[in-house]
Parts: C-alpha cells; sequence; structure tokens
C-alpha cells in the first residue's frame, strides 16, 4: 500500500487495461446515482444523465452554484466520453442492486433502485455533499429531456464558438 499523499498507479483490469480512480465508471456512476437519487422518482434517460452530470460539475458556467470540477480548456469534449463513462457506470449500478433500467413510453430510462438513496445516505464525503447539492440544482432547472437536449447544444456551441467564459464559477 503506498504512502498517505502518494500519487495511486492506474489499476490493471481484464483485457489488460489500466484504469485509475479518477473519472472511472466507478466514479461517474456514483455521480449518475446521485442524479437518479436526486430525481427519484422521475427516471431519467441517458441523454438527460450526460447533461446533467456535466451540469453537475461545471455548474457555474450555467450561474449556479460554484463549479466543482476547473474550467479546462475544451472541458466540452468531455460530453463524449462521458456518454461511454455513464453506460459503464450505470451497468455497475445495475449490477450491484443501486439502479434499475425501466421501460417507459419514452424508451429505456434509469431510475434508483430501492437500495440506491440507502447507498448514497452512507457516503459521508464533502464531496458527495456538493454532489447532491449541485444535482438538486440541476435537476430544477434542466431535468426535462428538452432542457438536456438545449443544455448539451449550449456545450457544444461554446465548443464552437469558442464562447465559453474563462473561469466562470470558480469565484
Amino acid at each position: 500500500m503506498s504512502p498517505p499523499g502518494e500519487r495511486q498507479p492506474p489499476y490493471l483490469v481484464p483485457g489488460g487495461r489500466t484504469v485509475t480512480p479518477l473519472n472511472s465508471p466507478l466514479e461517474v456512476g456514483v455521480r449518475a446515482l446521485v442524479l437518479l437519487v436526486e430525481s427519484h422518482p422521475r427516471p431519467l434517460d441517458l441523454a438527460q444523465l450526460v447533461a446533467l452530470d456535466y451540469l453537475m460539475l461545471h455548474s457555474g458556467e450555467f450561474d449556479g452554484p460554484r463549479s466543482l470540477h476547473p474550467d479546462l480548456p475544451a472541458r466540452e469534449g468531455e460530453l463524449g466520453r462521458k456518454r461511454e463513462l455513464l453506460e459503464q457506470g450505470l451497468l455497475v449500478l445495475i449490477r450491484a442492486g443501486l439502479a434499475d433500467l425501466v421501460s417507459s413510453d419514452d424508451g429505456l430510462v434509469y431510475a434508483a433502485a430501492e437500495n440506491g438513496p440507502t447507498f448514497i445516505e452512507v457516503l459521508e464525503a464533502p464531496y458527495v455533499a456538493s454532489l447532491r447539492e449541485r444535482a438538486e440544482w440541476a435537476l430544477n432547472r434542466y431535468a426535462s429531456p428538452a432542457h438536456a437536449r438545449s443544455v448539451t447544444h449550449q456545450i457544444i456551441n461554446r465548443a464552437t464558438t469558442g464562447s465559453a467564459s474563462e473561469g466562470a464559477g470558480h469565484g
């Protein structure tokens, strides 16, 4: 085991790939579970989860609470990778019995399973409390599928026009 404060090495996973816990399917899955728990009983589709996850992390860009993640150049590019990671993270949640895949009139959607809220409640890290606060804010403003599409278009337009404000939400 590494001494405290020392950077943890990547972990070897099946297939010979290495991963680090940062932005892993597990971390992204926990963020998705926070969204699903806060939106309960209303399920969310994958497009909504992608947009809401971005909003949770970069809330300051949308006149919300201070952003949790830094405003890095080309952060809008997260959207493509985020969808894949969310799909993997949702599979982890489903296998663990924390989330469910549900058929609805609008297609397949995700919902927190019975054990999902309990799991989130036992996570005591300040980061999780900040996620919950921002999830509530994002869901109150952008939860509908139409809002998720609108936010996604805004993020993509910022990337193509270069109009994302520098340092927004970190003051």
